[in-house]
């Protein structure tokens, strides 16, 4: 993707011509059917705009986005046949925002994979790396991307990284690279898919609508792994109940993953939960100060019970617990706080008394194995060398501008919809993890269920599946091993022509 463009002539002077920076090998993956060949190209690609005023096409380095390709060498034997323009490209990125793609890269996709233990068996380093039989390689080409500043992603020289920080312009900048990558490497008779988890599932909706509506760039499935579509479902702001209501399912899914709904099974707990959160729940919290003694009493018993806490604990939230207390409290008289990206995971409180828990153990106890791994893989096996840091959670992203939502909720459901209303043969899949504290699953089945589509898109277009794990259900080898399966189905399905 090198750019031979001349400088901006208001660039600094002493800021140096980029070019791209990759490392291409080969490699070779195992899979049942037998070896599949194929190349790994890592490096940074520079991205270029045409700024106002100046000649068309000589546009001037503003970013450098690093990304990881990996791509079936023709003749590879694979699933579908790499020598065909049909074999569907993934671009995956995580969320954060702030947080880079190794998660995905290295819990799911890629065809490597680290092993990063689970809630009940911990691992130490030196952490390991395996060959990822499951990798959606197998049916598809795979793209990792790193957003602004998470990664090697970096502003061009002279550039302000604060200027992708914010909804739109990231929106953009992975849409560019997109629009790039699919030129240089001439692919674009192939199926696209994007997926995204968490915040790359807000970014994701948003690619999709930006590729359709600025380019007419048609996605053929968009994958959303623990997705948030519209913040006010998980908001904990004043006078919005709608996040207590939406995460009480969850609550109650975390409280059976720690044995206090004995003789009972998850899905018994968790349709209850549902019932009750969309039937009664709503009416009790629209009541407020209208509800009697006895009627609040009632309500707190009944909320205790199913999320597994205290009813006069219940009581003093204002039958509104907020997920950050709730998992302060769930397992207060052991002295533990529970996970917030996985509700499974517990540690040791340092404060017995705090209102929230210190840190996230979930996130602790995984996060360095992927550290560990995205380092060894990209600068030993990928052969990228550089000395800048790997950014693989960054909070140098914050403040994040969502500036466009002033006003209102900060949503991409309205995006979703319009695409999908655009493009008929648009597929989305929705993975949920049911004890993901994070973006909790019933928010999500909330606002996939009011978009602005028919009825019959609804049932036939859009996929669900649930995991028992949290955020990152890949770190759940059950889980992994079926979210791997959902999603080899979903591409090869969108890939059919």
């Amino acid at each position: 993707m090198a750019d031979d463009a001349q400088p901006r002539p208001d660039a600094p002077d002493s800021a140096p011509e980029l070019h791209d920076s990759v490392s291409v090998t080969a490699h070779a993956l195992d899979l049942p059917g037998g070896p599949l060949a194929y190349t790994a190209t890592a490096g940074t690609y520079v991205l270029r705009e045409e700024p106002e005023g100046e000649a068309y096409s000589r546009g001037a380095a503003y970013a450098e986005i690093f990304a990881v390709s990996y791509v079936a060498q023709a003749g590879a034997d694979t699933d579908t046949d790499p020598d065909t323009p049909s074999r569907p490209v993934v671009f995956a990125f995580n969320g954060g925002p702030g947080s880079s793609t190794m998660w995905l890269h290295l819990g799911l996709l890629g065809p490597r994979r680290v092993l990063p233990g689970d809630a009940h068996d911990p691992v130490a380093p030196p952490y390991r790396l395996v060959d990822n039989a499951e990798s959606i390689l197998a049916v598809a080409d795979l793209v990792c991307i790193d957003p602004m500043t998470t990664g090697f992603s970096r502003p061009a020289a002279g550039a302000k990284p604060d200027r992708h920080h914010g909804f739109s312009a990231d929106r953009d900048l992975i849409t560019a690279f997109i629009i790039q990558w699919l030129t240089a490497n001439d692919r674009w008779d192939s199926a696209i898919h994007l997926l995204g988890e968490s915040y790359g599932t807000t970014r994701g909706a948003a690619v999709a609508a930006q590729l359709m509506d600025r380019h007419h760039v048609a996605t053929t499935g968009l994958a959303l792994v623990s997705p948030v579509l519209d913040f006010a479902t998980i908001d904990f702001t004043p006078g919005n109940d709608a996040p207590f209501v939406h995460y009480l399912p969850t609550y109650a899914a975390i409280a059976h993953a720690h044995g206090l709904h004995p003789g009972r099974s998850l899905e018994q707990v968790v349709d209850e939960a549902e019932s009750f959160a969309e039937q009664d729940y709503p009416g009790i919290l629209a009541r407020g100060l209208r509800l009697s003694d006895d009627e609040r009493r009632e309500a707190a018993e009944r909320i205790a019970v199913l999320i597994g806490v205290d009813p006069a604990w219940v009581e003093r939230a204002d039958l509104r617990p907020e997920h950050m207390a709730f998992l302060a409290e769930l397992l207060r008289d052991e002295r533990r706080v529970v996970g917030r990206i996985d509700g499974r995971f517990t540690a040791p409180a340092g404060d017995a008394l705090a209102g929230q828990m210190e840190t996230d153990p979930s996130i602790d106890q995984l996060a360095p194995a992927f550290v560990a791994g995205i380092n060894r893989v990209l600068r030993h096996e990928l052969g990228f060398t550089t000395d800048v840091v790997y950014e693989g959670m960054s909070s140098r992203v914050h403040p994040w501008s969502y500036k466009e939502f002033e006003g209102r909720s900060i949503e991409v459901a309205t995006d979703l919809a319009r695409t999908m209303r655009k493009l008929p043969a648009l597929r989305v899949f929705v993975a949920h993890g049911y004890h993901d504290a994070a973006t909790p699953f019933h928010a999500s089945e909330h606002v996939l269920a009011h978009l602005a589509i028919p009825r019959e898109d609804y049932e036939e277009r859009i996929r669900i599946a649930y995991y028992e794990a949290g955020h990152m259900m890949y770190c759940h080898e059950p889980s992994r091993l079926a979210l791997s399966e959902h999603l080899r189905e979903f591409v090869t399905a969108g890939g059919e022509r």
